[in-house]
């Protein structure tokens, strides 16, 4: 045994946001708990602290006072119609689906405003499908932002957690990476590792992985809640499934470099079942960050309905894949175009309208709860002030008062080749015919006059359907849109109890999952498809199940 040996009721090992909550629930109980986490303590929190904070509600009061008629029933036919759970493996899945559901309908947010936790009033309609009431997609919306964003969410169970060290019942150990669980007769008795060096690397930014020392760490109860794969590219092209087309050669990463999948072997090996490892969740509306903090990092644009999307050719995606309606179908099609980039071509009316970028570093406004910037920001004249800054220094922003000027920026882009001038020109004037009556064949424009029936649309969210090449709309800007890698849908399969689950089925002794290491509960509880706002959701209800979970257990 390491001479750096800790005795321990609960192991957690990731101090993300399931992390954080299954030891504050732990702590809570009256247990000791240590944490442990490979990255300098700056990242305390985790990927969730990088987060817009959005959380899935049904029939909330802000629902409500937005005239958005929600109920269980309409919630469950959205989420089984979304996931299209088809596998064996989908029994715990499913289960915790219908858990999560009564979740988000009865206790989640009277939870979380007991901790302090606050809710932006206009509720976003994220994933907004366009097929039929079976199909994929939010039928309302129900993408409630928490007030303080990501940061926002986190600190009241960071809060927990550190009052808790500093009474000595919870140990914190960074900088401690854990490479196998102990198993001792078949019970997970906790976990080894490596001490790696000292860092001071700011919160988000690669940190070394040179070792000083060995750790040691025996506990009665472990959890994993270890995140996903997203920072590391060669395992989620390895994981890419074929429904998807083929694995982009060229993408941009949407969480920091230690979202790298390492815990996954080290669960296996100590007999975990990970199923559903080539579901994921990538967003097709990533930029390149002006301004990165990790590795490849990149923003994803959380777009408003109007802006013309075109493949990399120029050519219109087909129905409903529009902006903000169908992140995998538009993945899908994207795939099979042959390219790994597309456009949006879009007006100054709408960016100034539509156009936010997702994490609490892009919304300054939201994450310091400043009132006067918000309404500056999402109510004044002009884009909001990190939209402009992508704008001016964006790499992948081009901006020009004509159409052909327009299309000879997009063609100077790399990959600009692909583009087709006359195939561009033809799409936008087309649909700019069709914005002259109030009926209309194209299904875009018909959903964009939908979507202002909705307050929170017509207020913030969906620009007055316009001429894009009117010159009262201002200039002309196109976008260049990459892959961005983000979610595993996938992982650790458990019970409703959070107990990781072996071969047949039949529970780990001693170990348990959390967060998006278990696929956000049971090794799966999306499916195939997110409805968006669930992955934080997932991470508070899979943690607090855990914890809660593990301290009955010791």
């Amino acid at each position: 045994m390491p001479a750096a040996t800790h005795h321990t009721d609960v192991l957690v090992i990731g101090w993300g946001l399931a992390g954080l909550v299954a030891a504050a629930e732990a702590a809570a109980a009256g247990k000791k708990v240590t944490i442990v986490d490979q990255e300098p303590r700056t990242n305390l929190g985790g990927q969730a602290w990088w987060s817009f904070g959005g959380l899935f509600f049904v029939d909330s009061p802000e629902q409500r006072r937005l005239g958005i008629h929600d109920s269980i029933e309409l919630a469950r036919q959205d989420w089984f119609g979304n996931a299209g759970f088809d596998r064996d493996e989908d029994h715990w899945p499913r289960q915790w689906a219908e858990a999560y559901l009564q979740f988000a309908h009865q206790e989640k947010r009277a939870w979380l405003r007991e901790k302090g936790v606050g809710f932006f009033p206009i509720v976003g309609w994220a994933e907004r499908g366009g097929y039929t009431a079976t199909g994929p997609g939010n039928s309302v919306p129900r993408f409630h932002i928490t007030w303080g964003t990501g940061p926002g969410l986190v600190a009241p169970f960071q809060a927990e957690v550190e009052a808790a060290e500093a009474e000595g019942r919870v140990t914190i150990l960074p900088r401690h990476r854990v490479t196998s669980l102990t198993v001792e007769d078949g019970v997970v008795t906790g976990a080894e590792g490596e001490i790696l060096e000292p860092s001071g690397a700011a919160r988000g930014v690669a940190s070394s992985r040179d070792t000083v020392d060995a750790f040691a760490v025996t506990a009665q109860a472990t959890i994993v809640a270890s995140g996903g794969i997203g920072g590391n590219h060669d395992l989620v092209r390895r994981s890419w499934p074929e429904r998807l087309g083929t694995p982009p050669q060229t993408m941009i990463t949407g969480v920091p470099a230690y979202v790298d999948g390492s815990m996954q072997p080290v669960s296996e090996a100590a007999g975990a079942r990970l199923i559903n490892g080539d579901r994921m969740w990538h967003y097709v509306e990533g930029i390149q960050n002006w301004d990165p903090v990790w590795p490849d990092h990149g923003i994803r644009i959380l777009p408003g309905p109007s802006s013309v999307w075109l493949d990399a050719t120029g050519a219109r995606l087909p129905v409903p894949l529009f902006p903000g309606f169908d992140t995998l179908g538009t993945l899908a099609h994207l795939r099979a175009t042959g390219y790994d980039h597309s456009w949006f071509v879009l007006s100054q009316k709408i960016i100034e309208k539509e156009f936010t970028l997702s994490g609490s570093e892009q919304n300054p406004d939201l994450t310091g709860k400043d009132v006067r910037l918000l309404a500056k920001s999402r109510l004044g004249k002009g884009a909001a002030g990190p939209v402009q800054a992508f704008m001016d220094k964006g790499a992948d922003f081009v901006v020009r008062e004509k159409l052909d000027d327009l299309i000879t920026g997009m063609q100077a882009l790399p990959g600009g080749e692909a583009l087709d001038p006359e195939r561009v020109r033809f799409e936008v004037e087309a649909r700019d015919r069709e914005i002259d009556n109030d009926f209309t064949k194209d299904a875009q424009i018909a959903m964009l006059r939908s979507a202002r029936a909705f307050r929170g649309d017509r207020l913030i969210r969906t620009a007055t359907p316009h001429r894009i090449l009117a010159r009262d709309s201002g200039p002309l800007i196109a976008v260049k849109l990459h892959v961005l890698t983000r979610k595993s849908l996938g992982g650790i399969e458990t019970d409703l109890s959070g107990r990781a689950l072996g071969a047949g089925g039949t529970p780990v002794p001693g170990l348990y999952a959390a967060g998006e290491a278990s696929g956000f509960g049971g090794g799966g509880v999306h499916g195939y498809r997110a409805l968006e706002g669930t992955f934080v959701g997932g991470c508070l209800f899979s943690g607090r199940v855990a914890g809660r979970a593990a301290a009955a257990a010791v």
